[in-house]
């Protein structure tokens, strides 16, 4: 029950992109992974034109959609396909999610995982602000699904900040959570490590934490330090800059004992007063 995360160096080249971003999965399915997670914007990062590229995909003339059906193929390969942007299902005109697709080892979809918090803050790097709410709409759904590996949670980057989503993703059986991400450096060096460490805990999943970690067009720097954490919080791997394949394993039976030994599940007192303003599971 292998798995990897992806690390990358995006640029604003969708081509160039693919081919380092394959060359990364083949390493990890060549090392014995049966599941990859893939960075945030792991095609394009820097771009200005999503939105045309989102009605592209969705019209089935991108280049993206078809290269990660035709490598999950090719690789025998589970792949987490980090974000890219789509609009809705049979909407093409329709303002674009930050989307995270789940597929499987024949190149089919699985999931998919429209980013519910949308990166709108100001940062003191040489970009001062993200506001990505300017070009993407917010998600609206809670998405498990099972794999290979076990039960998998998906969620992506600034999500890492709200631990009700990861309460949710726990109540609904995850035992891994993805969490394809483009930390600022700022950020990242402040919260990443501590963020996913406490994700893990908190759930007591396996966190798949694939990162961008390096400089990108226009000045952006991402802080990296892609890495899997495990159900009792050990940082299993990790890499500080640049690209990598990562691969850990999961132990379905220590994990289980966790859960059995600390049943913070069972335990939980407290319960939010209003009503989730998410429609459901998926």
């Amino acid at each position: 029950m292998t798995f990897a995360v992806i690390q990358m160096v995006s640029q604003d080249d969708i081509a160039a992109n693919l081919a380092q971003a394959h060359r990364l999965l083949e390493r990890a399915a060549t090392q014995g992974a049966r599941l990859a997670v893939l960075p945030e914007n792991f095609a394009a990062l820097g771009r200005r034109d999503s939105a045309q590229l989102a009605r592209q995909e969705a019209r089935g003339e991108g280049p993206v959609l078809p290269w990660l059906k035709r490598t999950a193929r090719d690789l025998s390969l589970w792949i987490v396909a980090g974000t890219l942007p789509l609009p809705p299902d049979g909407q093409p005109e329709a303002k674009a999610h930050a989307c995270s697709l789940l597929l499987d080892e024949h190149g089919e979809r699985v999931a998919r995982y429209d980013k519910l918090h949308l990166f709108d803050v100001d940062v003191s790097d040489s970009r001062g602000r993200y506001r990505e709410s300017d070009d993407y709409a917010h998600g609206a759904r809670v998405v498990v699904a099972d794999t290979p590996v076990g039960r998998l949670g998906l969620t992506v980057c600034y999500d890492l900040r709200f631990a009700e989503l990861y309460g949710a993703l726990r109540d609904a059986g995850a035992e891994l959570i993805s969490a394809p991400s483009a930390f600022t450096r700022v950020t990242g060096a402040a919260h990443w490590e501590v963020l996913i460490r406490a994700r893990a805990i908190e759930t007591q999943c396996y966190l798949l934490a694939a990162a961008q970690g390096g400089l990108h067009p226009g000045g952006r720097e991402t802080f990296g330090h892609s890495a899997i954490i495990d159900p009792w919080g050990r940082t299993l791997v990790q890499q500080d800059e640049g690209e990598a394949a990562l691969l850990a394993g999961r132990d379905a039976a220590e994990q289980a004992l966790i859960r059995e030994r600390m049943p913070v599940a069972r335990h939980k007192r407290f319960f939010a007063a209003a009503e989730p303003r998410l429609p459901g599971l998926e």
